[in-house]
């Protein structure tokens, strides 16, 4: 939020600097993010002056122009001038030579000792619009014959030079939303710390006497906890036109471009006293204001000439039978000011700050209006902001009261009260603050205290601080104000031994991921919300739409719902690296995801891995191959074996997924995640041309399965490794896995491991059918094997192969 440092002093009496104020706003909770200089004219008119013309005679070449001689102060000096208005014994703006205009804040103009059709000229006499100040060239400026001479022109035209303060305002401090917020926090500060005695130079509110009847208009409220207080008042026979230099300037200090004279006003009490003010044509109102919801599908047209699409939830100004404007939010194009109103409508309302923060989502819509509503406006102000704008609108744009003020307010907003305990403040403070300080602090802030029982007061906090509903709260806003940094560290630090729980789960979670890293992936942090489209066309048999767990009020369409699964959001990564040249990837992210079962929410955690593109990076030496399914699982195989799973990892071919094909993983007989491809549909509606293979681990499951997971260790074998292969002919259907696991079921003593090393499928074999070559590795620890010992054993396991799966030794 941007306050004007000239406008803020304008309500505390005090020299600070902007710096100095910055600093006290700072420590007060209301940081500052920045602070700029605005001067009213660029360059400040700095090397401008005063002069006198003392003589001016017509140049010897040109019809047109007149040599002058001009003193402001020092040594005459001669100018040659081509304004028809210049003549002797005037007093001029003269522009000196070495300094620079600028008729446009991007346009710098430097004046130089030159000369003008042979005749040197050493300056410049100026209009209007070569000083910035208008647009005017019709001759030089011509000054008053009593002004000084010697004058610097910013000291003639008074010029203000303002500073910008940027406040990265909290939600929470909705009591800061104008320049008295902020001044009611300054002076709470001062009061305090430097024992003053200030008060808020609060403007003079006095509603103007009522000239007629005229313009009545009624209000009527059906949505009272919308809406629960709305006023207005009419004025006619205004003029809309351009606004004040001084009312300008106050708009473009804080950011704002003046539009008109009343919707100007508007604007600058808003800033002013934090409560937002809308102004209507009264001709389009017929007499009448009916606060409503809105019609389902009505199609209504806001003052940005966007026509946007209502729904039932939508608070709205009516006339009874037109929507008028966004309740809170944003005015329509047909109900607002322009240059031919003579009549308006004053609009000064407390909406509801959910219903108002609802809608502004919905459209997309942030105005200053809704940044105020949806945090918490005053209700107090409601009035005193419409008489405030009332009496500044009929004193810039004229005109007279046509109507009663009317104030519909059917519940008043009450002020909170509840019980404060100064030792329990200085327990949590750390350290005694002077209960004559904490009275003045509370003060100062507009804190009432209603009763003083021994140490326990009874406070009345005002409506307008929403923050503030309990006696933590209140012990908040003294230490603010008396400054966090007065409370001492102390001597000694004390603290409590914490017992870690085993396995260390951060700690296993940061070395897998420095395995994946060094395996060449890149961590990626994507988004819990998503688009419930994903599901619903893509989510198969596995992913339902009844399951989403869905979001109140998204932000968008496309972030509607929480995550079902992590696989979605990787592949829009894939997506946005692919349409930016980077097709090579491998990316894994732990990632949480959400389920609605029945009226169970189940929160899962989970890992994915995404591989896609080449293997390796493009070098003149590196192959070319590209990454594989294969290569996936062998990246899951190193990673369960980091895990130390290896022993009780075992797979089964897919069965439902997302996904097109692959595997289902299992610790033991508990389900652990899927490794495969996403089909060509899915590709398609995520604009992806080649393969993308997806591992989608449980690892809330894969942590539970350490538990299992018991640590052993072995002597190295003495004795050598031996090794026999198998050629097996083999029916296309039968996997490799089929023939592991019936081997082991063979042997469970000198088996050590099943490798498949070729495959080949060709014209020379019988249609249906593969060759495989298999080896098998035995070894026993202790004692050296005879060829007689493993001959029996693959005796066994060709038995087994060829009863069980049909297979034929080539």
């Amino acid at each position: 939020m941007k306050i004007s440092y000239n406008w803020l002093k304008q309500y505390v009496n005090t020299d600070l600097s902007a710096d100095a104020l910055a600093e006290i706003l700072t420590e007060t909770g209301l940081e500052v993010d920045g602070i700029e200089k605005i001067e009213s004219i660029k360059g400040g008119l700095e090397g401008v002056v005063v002069g006198e013309v003392l003589t001016c005679d017509q140049h010897p070449d040109a019809d047109k122009l007149k040599v002058t001689t001009v003193t402001f102060g020092g040594e005459p000096v001669q100018i040659v001038c081509g304004a028809p208005n210049v003549a002797a014994g005037q007093k001029v703006i003269v522009a000196t030579v070495g300094c620079t205009l600028y008729p446009k804040p991007d346009e710098a103009f430097k004046i130089k000792l030159s000369k003008i059709r042979g005749v040197e000229s050493a300056g410049m006499l100026c209009a209007e619009d070569e000083l910035g100040m208008g647009v005017s060239h019709d001759g030089i400026l011509v000054l008053p014959t009593d002004t000084i001479v010697g004058t610097t022109a910013a000291e003639y035209f008074e010029l203000e030079d303002d500073y910008q303060i940027e406040i990265g305002l909290t939600p929470n401090r909705s009591d800061a939303l104008g320049h008295i917020g902020v001044a009611r926090d300054l002076i709470a500060y001062l009061n305090v710390h430097e024992n003053k005695d200030l008060k808020i130079q609060f403007p003079t509110v006095e509603l103007p006497a009522k000239k007629s009847d005229k313009v009545t208009v009624t209000i009527e409220i059906e949505e009272p906890e919308l809406c629960p207080r709305y006023a207005g008042i009419s004025v006619e026979n205004v003029k809309v036109e351009a606004s004040p230099a001084w009312l300008q300037k106050r708009l473009r200090a804080v950011g704002l471009s003046p539009i008109n004279n009343v919707v100007d006003c508007t604007n600058f009490v808003m800033r002013e006293l934090g409560t937002p003010l809308h102004a209507f044509d009264a001709a389009k109102l017929n007499g009448k204001i009916v606060v409503r919801n809105a019609k389902e599908n009505d199609l209504f047209t806001t003052l940005d000439g966007v026509e946007r699409k209502l729904n039932s939830s939508n608070l709205m100004i009516t006339n009874g039978t037109e929507n008028l404007a966004i309740a809170g939010v944003f005015g329509g194009l047909d109900s607002g000011i322009s240059n031919e109103t003579t009549s308006i409508f004053i609009e000064s309302a407390y909406f509801n700050p959910v219903s108002v923060r609802k809608t502004a989502k919905q459209f997309g819509l942030n105005t200053d209006a809704s940044f105020r509503y949806e945090r918490g406006v005053d209700p107090a102000l409601t009035v005193v902001a419409l008489k405030r704008v009332t009496a500044l609108i009929q004193e810039i744009a004229g005109g007279d009261i046509a109507m009663d003020l009317v104030d519909v307010y059917p519940t008043k907003i009450e002020n909170k009260q509840f019980d404060f305990d100064v030792k329990r403040c200085n327990q949590l403070i750390g350290m005694e603050i002077p209960t004559e300080t904490i009275e003045a602090i509370l003060i100062n802030l507009d804190i009432q205290i209603l009763a003083k029982n021994d140490f326990v007061w009874t406070l009345e906090v005002p409506a307008y601080r929403v923050d503030v509903i309990r006696e933590v709260d209140v012990i908040e806003e003294i230490l603010r104000i008396y400054g966090f940094n007065k409370v001492p560290l102390p001597d000694k630090l004390n603290t409590s031994l914490s017992h870690s729980s085993k396995p260390n789960l951060e700690r296993i979670q940061r070395s897998l991921s420095e395995l994946l890293v060094g395996l060449g992936f890149s961590e990626m942090m994507n988004n819990s919300l998503t688009n419930s489209n994903y599901v619903e066309k893509l989510g198969g048999e596995t992913l339902k739409n009844e399951h989403d767990v869905k979001m109140l009020n998204p932000l968008s369409a496309d972030l509607d719902v929480m995550r079902q699964s992590m696989i979605f959001s990787s592949l829009e990564a894939v997506s946005h690296n692919r349409n930016r040249q980077n097709p090579d990837l491998k990316l894994f992210e732990f990632g949480k995801t959400y389920q609605k079962v029945g009226e169970k929410y189940l929160e899962n955690k989970r890992l994915i891995l995404t591989i896609t593109g080449s293997k390796q990076q493009e070098q003149w030496n590196s192959s070319k191959d590209k990454t594989s399914f294969y290569t996936l699982k062998g990246i899951v195989t190193a990673f369960i074996s980091r895990l130390g799973l290896t022993s009780l990892w075992n797979e089964k071919p897919m069965e439902n997924s997302v996904l097109e094909d692959g595997i289902d993983a299992f610790v033991l007989k508990q389900h652990v995640g899927q490794l495969g491809w996403i089909s060509t549909e899915t590709k398609k509606a995520f604009g992806l041309k080649q393969d993308v293979y997806i591992a989608d681990l449980d690892w809330d499951a894969l942590l539970n399965a350490l538990k299992l997971n018991k640590v052993q260790y072995k002597e190295i074998p003495k004795t050598f490794e031996s090794r026999r292969d198998f050629s097996l002919l083999l029916n296309k259907a039968v996997t490799f896995k089929s023939i592991e696991d019936a081997a082991k079921k063979c042997d469970k003593k000198i088996l050590r491991n099943v490798q498949l090393f070729d495959v080949y499928e060709g014209e020379k074999l019988e249609e249906g059918k593969k060759s495989y070559a298999v080896s098998f590795h035995f070894q026993d620890a202790q004692n050296t094997l005879k060829d007689e010992q493993v001959d029996q054993v693959m005796e066994k396991i060709r038995k087994e192969l060829e009863g069980q799966l049909g297979a034929e030794l080539r």
